[in-house]
């Protein structure tokens, strides 16, 4: 069957940016924020013509982004009905291809870790020791967690593994406190990085994703977060490691280890790829509320980078077989 697209337009609404950023507990901030009042946002003939000089270095915010008008894609090639929201985003040809729902308020779930990664590894160094607290390994019975116990002598680096490959929550939390010192510092961090990135429909409160109405982001937002963590090497590893084994050591000195393997089935191998895209890695995550979700990092049979997100899913067969529709459709511009 061929398929045919169909565009559903609405008013566009103006992307604000806010850029007031403070420290958090420990004062750690965000690093490289953008410069409005060095920018083409700012510009005016008259500074252009005072700064003759710097002119060519004024850029817009977005010069590097995908922008898309707040419209719909309806297509006979994608099961639209069993998915809340979703996109097909091409950064070199800055194109959004597909797109459903992006800018509307989605729980992301545990595909918050994204964040939560990107800023443990701006701020923390690989080689930390973290002592996993109390607070940390306090989850409920069907939380997805790394099996971590108070106590626990790990490297920053096992829990960014026991983070995105197993989806730890404990992990999460460990992380946070010794980034910020405090979940709470840790979820102000966060909320000054997205705004940082021009995600102004996010909040979090928290860095693992578990549900709360407060707590929620868009396709959109998720896509700048995904974009800036993407610009990372180990970041690149971590999402695209099938299974990994932590070594660490308990509270009482004896030798400890873990072994987790990707959640992500395009990863485990448990997900049929689709016909001429190669998957490079991305974060899954599913809550009640949330449905089952996936951020994902590809390349097109050109060998071009694709992200194309899914959000609230019905299922989990049914997230991987919509996803596979988008990049089968919707990967090559």
């Amino acid at each position: 069957m061929r398929c045919t697209n169909r565009k559903k337009y609405f008013v566009a609404g103006i992307l604000s940016v806010a850029l007031l950023l403070s420290g958090c507990a420990k004062q750690v901030t965000v690093e490289k924020p953008y410069d409005i009042s060095h920018s083409a946002t700012n510009a005016t003939p008259t500074n252009i013509l005072e700064d003759e000089d710097n002119k060519d270095s004024l850029r817009f915010f977005a010069d590097d982004l995908c922008v898309a008008k707040n419209e719909q894609t309806v297509s006979d090639c994608v099961t639209e009905s069993v998915v809340e929201a979703m996109g097909v985003f091409l950064p070199d040809q800055k194109e959004i291809t597909y797109q459903k729902n992006i800018y509307e308020k989605m729980y992301p779930a545990s595909t918050t870790k994204v964040m939560t990664a990107y800023l443990a590894l701006q701020y923390g160094k690989l080689d930390d020791v973290v002592t996993v607290s109390e607070h940390a390994v306090d989850q409920a019975s069907d939380s997805s967690v790394c099996n971590l116990r108070a106590g626990d002598q790990i490297k920053l680096s096992d829990l960014l593994y026991g983070l995105i490959l197993r989806s730890g929550n404990d992990a999460a939390i460990a992380i946070a406190e010794h980034i910020s010192g405090s979940e709470e510092s840790f979820a102000t961090l966060m909320n000054e990085t997205a705004r940082s990135f021009g995600a102004t429909n996010t909040h979090f409160v928290n860095p693992n994703g578990l549900h709360n109405e407060a707590h929620y982001t868009c396709v959109y937002d998720m896509y700048l977060i995904f974009s800036h963590a993407l610009e990372l090497d180990d970041f690149l590893q971590l999402i695209q490691t099938r299974s990994y084994t932590a070594y660490y050591s308990s509270a009482d000195g004896s030798e400890k280890s873990q072994s987790w393997t990707n959640t992500n089935k395009y990863i485990n191998g448990d997900a049929t790829l689709p016909d001429e895209v190669t998957v490079l890695g991305g974060k899954t995550g599913t809550t009640n509320a949330a449905g089952y979700c996936l951020v994902l990092y590809s390349q097109n049979k050109k060998k071009q980078p694709v992200i194309s997100i899914v959000f609230k899913a019905d299922g989990r067969s049914n997230l991987y077989y919509v996803m596979n529709q988008l990049l089968n459709n919707y990967s090559n511009g």
